[in-house]
């Protein structure tokens, strides 16, 4: 059945990424590809859940239509999209293989036994080199085009490692730290995130010779883009096109816009970038906050009765959401309304 399900997945991607990426995928076997498409499968998932994370309170909040590779223009927020992507398969990649969760692979040990300035390389560090190497396997290989696209893409992806660390623990009398032990380790995913999304802010557009990228997917059209890269730094995003107005919708290219959208005006522990959502996302949009109450009603005081009945009462709770609305008369008014909530 796995080699049934294996060629299966094969002419899929044949069909649908080129006859180059499923050769590639061939060449691991089927039981190596089923095995790796599962962490390929979860790190994807996570990249683009970290990205609806960070930008839960943009304009753009990585909405499903846009984390497609088809849907994906090449703006920064397609660089942010494709390095998040990128970032979770190499991180679930290199995790499992640490954790010994995939056949003929475990923690890094190539520099174990090397010194440094007080401390020894040691331990089980995350097995970064098997991470890029099959991951590379996945999402770079679907960028063999010879467009712009496909060189940004594959220099995007570069900025992952940039957020590993180096982590110690002390030996010594009494932990005195005469000598550490360190190895490799990934950050943890939201940190990754964090980085990624400072990286977005800080991306680079391209300035590139445009009569040569006229001449689309050919190597004179990729040729300009690698020439524009310059000095950039591979831990730099970079990108091609300026965004559009992520706050009016078009339907046409899958833009949803800001009406509707939930904003944060109060509440303990907001970030100053989510205490501005209101501002961002309806007044910069032209649009107004309106206050929507829901009086939300649920089980509650619940008492267990000998036997077996469970008796609970009914509490209501009014729950109070801003969201972005056009603007018209009646400009302030609160919509109420109210449901039952589980039981």
């Amino acid at each position: 059945m796995a080699h049934l399900i294996f060629w299966i997945l094969f002419l899929h991607l044949k069909m649908d990424m080129g006859h180059a990426v499923a050769s590639n995928f061939l060449m691991t076997g089927p039981k190596a590809y089923l095995t790796y498409a599962k962490s390929v499968q979860v790190g994807t998932h996570n990249g683009i859940e970290e990205c609806k994370h960070q930008f839960a309170w943009d304009r753009w909040n990585c909405p499903d239509s846009e984390t497609h590779p088809k849907g994906l223009r090449r703006t920064r927020e397609t660089s942010f999209v494709h390095a998040i992507s990128a970032a979770g398969v190499m991180y679930t990649l290199s995790r499992n293989c640490s954790l010994g969760d995939l056949e003929n692979c475990g923690c890094d040990v190539s520099n174990n036994g090397k010194t440094g300035r007080g401390w020894l390389w040691g331990g089980c560090s995350d097995n970064l080199e098997f991470g890029e190497k099959i991951s590379k396997q996945y999402v770079d290989a679907q960028e063999t085009g010879q467009d712009s696209r496909a060189a940004v893409n594959l220099h995007n992806n570069a900025a992952v490692k940039a957020t590993t660390k180096r982590v110690c623990r002390c030996h010594g009398m009494s932990e005195s730290c005469s000598l550490q032990t360190c190895w490799t380790q990934l950050s943890d995913f939201r940190e990754i995130g964090n980085y990624l999304k400072i990286k977005y802010t800080q991306a680079q557009k391209l300035d590139t010779d445009k009569r040569r990228v006229r001449a689309g997917n050919s190597a004179d059209s990729r040729g300009a883009i690698v020439d524009a890269f310059g000095g950039v730094a591979q831990t730099e995003l970079i990108y091609l096109e300026d965004s559009p107005d992520y706050c009016k919708r078009n339907a046409s290219v899958g833009l949803h816009g800001t009406e509707g959208r939930e904003c944060l005006q109060h509440g303990a522990g907001l970030t100053q970038w989510e205490r501005r959502s209101c501002r961002r996302l309806c007044h910069e949009c032209g649009l107004r906050v309106e206050e929507r109450r829901a009086e939300v009603v649920s089980s509650c005081n619940c008492k267990f009765h000998w036997c077996c009945r469970v008796n609970c009462e009914d509490c209501s709770q009014v729950i109070v959401k801003h969201v972005c609305a056009k603007r018209e008369a009646g400009d302030g008014y609160a919509v109420w309304r109210r449901y039952r909530g589980p039981k």
